[in-house]
């Protein structure tokens, strides 16, 4: 099974929910908070450009998804 990279904010319910989706899929992944940690923001930046929704969902370094079921959190500079 692949491993993601989860890109999210501790106050996003849709992060929180992607995150539970995985969890449930017994997915292998690893979280960042780009609100608390801007090395991870500038990281988000690399994979996704100039994105600013989340959560963010990279594989194998490509964005496989933006946002969850249409839904995302904007993340202020």
């Amino acid at each position: 099974m692949a491993s993601y990279e989860l890109f999210g904010t501790a106050s996003c319910p849709y992060t929180r929910d992607l995150r539970e989706w995985l969890e449930m899929r017994r997915a292998e992944f690893r979280e960042y908070d780009v609100e608390a940690d801007p090395e991870a923001r500038q990281l988000m930046r690399t994979y996704a450009g100039q994105e600013r929704t989340v959560p963010v969902l990279v594989q194998e370094g490509k964005v496989v998804q933006v946002g969850w079921q249409g839904r995302g959190c904007v993340v202020s500079d």
